[in-house]
C-alpha cells in the first residue's frame, strides 16, 4: 500500500507540472517554434503524397479489362453498373486502361511493398534520433524518398520487381518521418500547446493526401509524359524541395537556433521541464515495456493503421471497381474523406486542448477525443457496406467517418509526448513500426478477399474487418490509456552518473533548474 502511494503522489505531481504554469507565452502571433512546426507539417504532407499517389496511380496504369474474373461470385446482383446507380448504368471504357496487366495480387503486392520498407527503419531511426539529433536523419531520409519517386516510372516499365524495390527504397527513406517529428515535437512544443500544434503537424498527412489524390488523378488523365508517369515526377520534384529547405533552415531544439527569441527560447525549456536536452539517460526499456499506458497506445495506433492503410490504399480502387467512378472523379472523391479528417483534426484539436484549460485532466482528455476518432469511421464502415449502389451516400458515409477519425490526433498520436516526453520520438517508432506492420495485413488482405470478384459482397468483407480492428483496440486504449507522465521518465529517478565531467570533487551535482533572461541555462548546485 505504501508503494502504491508513493507512485500516485508522483504521478500526481508529474500531472500538474504538464500543466501550465506562471511561465506566459511570448507576445506576437508567430514564433520560431510555429515556423518549426510548420516545416514538419509540409514534410508530412510530402511524406503521405509519396505514399499515396501510387494508389491513385495504379488506377490509370493497369489494365482493367484484361483482368481476369473468373471466380464463380464474380456476377454480382449488387454490381453497380444495374439498377440503384445513381449515375445509371456505365460501360468501363477501355480506352482509359493502362499499359499492365497487373491482377488484384500482384497490385497489393506492389502497394504494400513501400510499408516493407517503411516499418523497418522505424525503431532504428527513433533510437538514433535520440542519440545524435533528428534533424539531418529525417531530411535526409524524405530526400532519399522522392529522389527514388522519380524512378517509380522507368522502375514499372522494367518490370514489376524494379518497381517494387523502387517503392520499398521509399518506405525506407520514409521511415524516420514519423519517430523524428515525434522527436523535434518533444523539443518544441510546450505540453498546454501540444494539442493544437500536434494535430496541425499530424494532419499534414490529410493535407497531403487531399492534394495529392485529386491532382494525381488530373495529372493521370492530362499530364504529360504519358499521364501517369507525370504524378511521381511532379511530387517528386516537390518532395526534393522541401527536403534541401528542411536541411538548411529546421533546426534540432530551441537552444541550437540563432535567431529564435529569448523570450520564446525560455518559456519552450521552461515549460518542457525534463524534456530531450536536459537530461538523457539510459532508455528504460524494462518499464517502457511493463507500462500499460504505453500498450494502450500501441494497440490504438495498430487499429488506427490496419483501418486507415485499408482506406489509403484501397478506397481509389473501391471507387473504380464498385462506384464505377472515372479517374478524374476517383481523384477527388478518394480525397473528400481526408479533407473532412484535416478540418476535424484541427477542430477537435483546440477543443482538446480547450477541455484541458479547464482543468480536465489529460487523461480523461485524451480518451474522448481518441474514441470519437476511433469508433466514429468504425460505424461509418459498417453503414457504408450496405449504401447499395448510391454513390453520393457512400462517399458521404466515408467522409463522415474518416473526419471523426482526426480525433486520434489529440488522442493516442500525442500521448506519447504525455507519459514520456524525454522518450517520445523512441515510443513513437517502436508504435509506428508495430502499426505498420498490421497495416502491411491491410493491403494484402483486401487483394485476396476481392481477387476475381469486385463486388459490393466481398468489398463488405473487407469494410467488416476494418471496422471491427477499429472497435476492438480503440476500447482497448479507453479502458488502459494515461495522460499523466509516467514514474519512469521523470529525471529525479535517474540513476546518479559518478563519472559525470559536469560533477565536482565532492560530489555535488548540476541540474538545469530554469533560463535567465536571454535563454541561457540557469544551474545550481545540489548536495
Amino acid at each position: 500500500m505504501a508503494t502504491d502511494t508513493v507512485v500516485n503522489s508522483n504521478a500526481k505531481e508529474l500531472e500538474a507540472r504538464q500543466q501550465p504554469q506562471d511561465n506566459p507565452a511570448p507576445r506576437g502571433c508567430l514564433g520560431s517554434r510555429h515556423c518549426m512546426t510548420l516545416l514538419l507539417f509540409l514534410g508530412m504532407a510530402n511524406a503521405y503524397v509519396m505514399r499515396t499517389n501510387m494508389s491513385v496511380a495504379i488506377v490509370a496504369m493497369v489494365n482493367h479489362t484484361a483482368l481476369p474474373t473468373n471466380h464463380p461470385d464474380a456476377v454480382d446482383l449488387e454490381d453497380c453498373n444495374g439498377v440503384g446507380n445513381m449515375q445509371g448504368p456505365k460501360k468501363h471504357d477501355s480506352d482509359s486502361d493502362g499499359e499492365f496487366v497487373w491482377n488484384t495480387y500482384t497490385q497489393s503486392y506492389i502497394l504494400s511493398s513501400f510499408f516493407y520498407g517503411y516499418v523497418l527503419t522505424q525503431i532504428p531511426f527513433g533510437v538514433l534520433a535520440k542519440r545524435y539529433g533528428a534533424k539531418y536523419f529525417l531530411g535526409i531520409g524524405m530526400l532519399i524518398n522522392s529522389v527514388f519517386g522519380l524512378l517509380v516510372p522507368v522502375a514499372a516499365y522494367a518490370g514489376v520487381g524494379p518497381l517494387i524495390v523502387v517503392r520499398f527504397i521509399q518506405g525506407l527513406g520514409e521511415g524516420p518521418i514519423v519517430p523524428c517529428t515525434h522527436a523535434l515535437l518533444a523539443k518544441w512544443v510546450p505540453p498546454n500547446e501540444r494539442s493544437r500544434m500536434g494535430a496541425f503537424v499530424y494532419a499534414g498527412a490529410q493535407f497531403g493526401t487531399v492534394v495529392s489524390m485529386p491532382l494525381s488523378g488530373l495529372l493521370a488523365a492530362y499530364g504529360f509524359a504519358g499521364g501517369w508517369p507525370s504524378i511521381f515526377y511532379v511530387f517528386g520534384v516537390v518532395g526534393t524541395i522541401w527536403s534541401l529547405v528542411f536541411l538548411f533552415y529546421g533546426h534540432e531544439d530551441p537552444e541550437s537556433h540563432p535567431t529564435i527569441d529569448p523570450v520564446e527560447r525560455k518559456y519552450i525549456l521552461t515549460s518542457l521541464w525534463g524534456s530531450a536536452g536536459v537530461s538523457s539517460p539510459p532508455i528504460p526499456w524494462v518499464s517502457i515495456l511493463k507500462s500499460l499506458p504505453f500498450w494502450a497506445i500501441l494497440v490504438a495506433h495498430i487499429g488506427q493503421n490496419y483501418g486507415y492503410e485499408t482506406l489509403m490504399t484501397e478506397l481509389p480502387t473501391f471507387m473504380k471497381q464498385v462506384l464505377h467512378f472515372d479517374i478524374k472523379q476517383n481523384g477527388t472523391a478518394s480525397a473528400l474523406p481526408y479533407l473532412a479528417m484535416w478540418i476535424f483534426s484541427m477542430l477537435l484539436s483546440v477543443v482538446t486542448d480547450w477541455m484541458i484549460s479547464t482543468r480536465l485532466s489529460h487523461t480523461a482528455a485524451r480518451r474522448i477525443v481518441n474514441s470519437i476518432g476511433q469508433y466514429g469511421p468504425a460505424i461509418a464502415l459498417v453503414i457504408a457496406s450496405y449504401t447499395g449502389c448510391n454513390p453520393v451516400l457512400t462517399v458521404g458515409i466515408l467522409t463522415l467517418g474518416m473526419g471523426m477519425n482526426g480525433g486520434i490526433y489529440s488522442g493516442f498520436k500525442v500521448n506519447h509526448l504525455d507519459i514520456s516526453p524525454r522518450f517520445a520520438g523512441i515510443l513513437m517508432s517502436f508504435t509506428n513500426c508495430t502499426a505498420n506492420l498490421a497495416g502491411l495485413l491491410a493491403p494484402v488482405t483486401a487483394g485476396y478477399i476481392i481477387h476475381g470478384r469486385p463486388t459490393q459482397a466481398a468489398w463488405r468483407e473487407v469494410f467488416f474487418i476494418s471496422a471491427g480492428v477499429y472497435i476492438f483496440c480503440a476500447t482497448f486504449y479507453l479502458i488502459f490509456s494515461s495522460g499523466q507522465r509516467q514514474p519512469w521518465d521523470d529525471p529525479n529517478n535517474d540513476a546518479p552518473r559518478p563519472l559525470d565531467p559536469e560533477a565536482n570533487a565532492n560530489g555535488h551535482a548540476k541540474k538545469l533548474n530554469g533560463v535567465d533572461n536571454n535563454g541561457a541555462a540557469i544551474e545550481e548546485t545540489q548536495h
